[in-house]
C-alpha cells in the first residue's frame, strides 16, 4: 500500500511511497543486529563527535528542514524551524552528557567491589507521530544512539519525507550504516518487527489505541516499551494569578501546533472571581489570531494534518454544541481548501460530551468555571489521562496544593507545559509511562547490570 505525502494547506499529493518488501525488511533488520555488535564498542568520544555533527546539520538546515516539516504536516512554518532547532539542542545536550549519565556507580557492599553498570540493550524501535515528526523522534534517537544503541523508525505514514530526511541526517553526519534506518513500513507491520528477536524494545509515541497495541505485542515477547500517549491537560486560573500573561500563555498552550500536540493546554479550568474576564479577553485572543498559509512566517494557525483529524474535530465540537455545550466562537471548519478549522472556544460543556471527556486535537479550547481550589483540581484530575498540568497562581500555599495533588507526569506553575532535554518527560494514567529526556530518558533503553566481585 502506497504511503502518500500530502499537503495540508491544499489536499495535495506531493509523492507517493511504496511500503519497502518483506526481503528489504528482513534485510534492514539484519544490518540493524549486524551494526549494534560494532556500535556498541564505539567510545562515548566517538558518538558524541557524530551526534555532534547531527546537531551541526540540524541547525545549519533549519529553514529547509522546518519547511520540509510543514509542507507534510501543515504546522506553521517558524515553528518547524524552531523544532529542527530543539532537535539540535537535544542532541548536543546528550552529547555532552550521556558519559556522566552512564558512567560506572560504584556501591559500598560487603564484596571487594560492587558497581552499577549501564549497557545498552540492542535495536530499539521507534513507533513516532506526525505532529513533530523531527523533535518526537530526535529525543529518542539522542539519548538511544548515545547509549550504544541503534534505531529502526517507523514513522507515520503521513510523513514519509520527513522519514527518509531524518535517515539521511544521521548518514550524513557519519553514523555507520545500520545504526539508524527507516522503515516504511504500514502500522499493520509493526507487530511482525516486534516480533523479530533481533529487536529488543521499543518506543511509542501516539494515541492510546496504538500504544495498547504495541505495548500488548512486546508484552507478549518480554520487550521493554516506553510510551508517550496522549493528554487532555488543565490549564487552571486562580483570581491571584497575573491574567495578562495567563491569557496570552493560555492561547500560546492551546494552539501551538495548530492544537495538535499531547502536551497543549485543552481543559481551561478558572476560579469563578476570575472566570467572566478571563472568558472575554481569550475570546477575542483567539479570534484575533491569524489562521492561513503556514509557510508564510505572520501565520498563527494553518491546517490541521488530515483531513479525518479535521472531520473528527468537528464532530466533537457538534456533539458537544447538540448535548448543551456554549460555542463562544469558531465551531466549524473553513470554506478554503485544505484542512483548516477555526479557532473554537466552548463553555458550559457537558461532563459526558466530548468536549470535556475527549482529546480534543485541534484548535479548540474546552472552559469550565469552579468555586475553589479542590473543586479545581477536582476537575483537573477528572480524566483518564495525565500527561501535564498549568496552574496560575502566585499564592505559595495554593502553589504547593497543586504541584502536590495534579496527577500528572510534569506540572507547571505560571507557564505553559513544555518539554525540556534537561528534565524528565512522560505521563501517568492513559497518557503512558516511562520517561524521555534528561537522565531518566538515556537509562530506559539500557541494562542496568549489577556487578560484584570478591578476590
Amino acid at each position: 500500500m502506497a504511503m502518500l505525502s500530502r499537503n495540508p494547506a491544499t489536499g495535495e499529493t506531493l509523492k507517493a511511497f511504496e511500503e519497502i518488501t518483506e526481503a528489504e525488511l528482513e534485510r534492514r533488520l539484519q544490518v540493524a543486529a549486524d551494526a549494534f555488535g560494532s556500535f556498541r564498542e564505539t567510545s562515548f568520544g566517538e558518538r558524541s563527535a557524530l551526534m555532534t555533527r547531527v546537531a551541526d546539520i540540524l541547525e545549519s538546515e533549519s529553514r529547509r528542514l522546518g519547511e520540509l516539516m510543514t509542507l507534510e504536516m501543515g504546522k506553521p512554518v517558524g515553528a518547524a524551524v524552531a523544532e529542527a532547532k530543539k532537535c539540535a539542542w537535544a542532541c548536543r545536550y546528550y552529547a555532552e552528557n550521556a558519559a556522566g549519565f552512564l558512567e560506572d556507580e560504584v556501591v559500598e557492599t560487603a564484596a571487594d567491589r560492587s558497581w552499577v553498570k549501564y549497557q545498552p540493550l540492542g535495536p530499539v524501535l521507534a513507533v513516532m507521530p506526525w505532529n513533530f515528526p523531527f523533535w518526537q523522534l530526535f529525543r529518542f534517537a539522542a539519548p538511544g544512539l548515545m547509549a550504544g544503541n541503534v534505531g529502526l523508525l517507523k514513522h507515520a505514514s503521513n510523513v514519509p519525507q520527513c522519514a527518509l530526511e531524518i535517515e539521511q541526517i544521521f548518514h550524513r553526519a557519519g553514523f555507520p550504516e545500520g545504526v539508524f534506518q527507516t522503515l516504511l513500513i504500514g502500522a499493520g507491520r509493526v507487530e511482525r518487527v516486534l516480533d523479530d528477536a533481533r529487536v529488543r524494545a521499543a518506543t511509542l509515541t501516539g494515541s492510546e489505541p496504538a500504544g495498547s497495541a504495541v505495548a500488548r505485542q512486546a508484552g507478549r515477547r518480554i520487550k521493554k516499551t516506553v510510551l508517550e500517549l496522549g493528554g487532555s491537560d488543565p490549564f487552571v486560573v486562580m483570581p491571584s494569578a497575573d491574567l495578562d500573561a495567563a491569557v496570552s500563555t493560555a492561547v500560546k498552550a492551546r494552539v501551538q501546533n495548530n492544537g495538535q500536540s499531547c502536551i497543549a493546554a485543552k481543559r481551561f479550568i478558572l476560579h469563578e472571581a476570575i472566570a467572566e474576564e478571563f472568558t472575554g479577553r481569550f475570546v477575542n485572543a483567539m479570534e484575533s489570531l491569524t489562521v492561513g498559509d503556514p509557510m508564510d512566517d505572520a501565520t498563527d494557525i494553518g491546517p490541521l494534518a488530515t483531513e479525518a483529524i479535521r472531520d473528527d474535530l468537528a464532530r466533537q465540537v457538534d456533539e458537544s454544541v447538540a448535548a448543551g455545550a456554549a460555542l463562544l466562537t469558531g465551531g466549524k471548519p473553513l470554506d478554503r481548501p485544505g484542512w483548516y478549522y477555526a479557532p473554537t472556544v466552548l463553555t458550559a460543556i457537558p461532563d459526558d460530551s466530548p468536549g470535556a471527556r475527549e482529546e480534543t486535537f485541534g484548535p479548540v479550547a474546552s472552559l469550565f468555571v469552579v468555586h475553589d481550589i479542590d473543586e479545581a483540581i477536582t476537575r483537573a484530575n477528572d480524566t483518564d489521562f495525565g500527561l501535564g498540568a498549568a496552574a496560575w497562581t502566585t499564592d505559595a500555599a495554593e502553589r504547593e496544593h497543586f504541584i502536590d495533588r495534579l496527577d500528572a507526569g510534569c506540572v507547571f506553575i505560571n507557564s505553559m507545559v513544555a518539554s525540556d532535554p534537561r528534565l524528565p518527560f512522560g505521563g501517568v494514567k492513559r497518557s503512558g509511562y516511562g520517561r524521555e529526556l534528561s537522565i531518566y530518558g538515556i537509562r530506559e533503553f539500557v541494562n542496568i547490570k549489577t556487578v560484584s566481585t570478591m578476590k
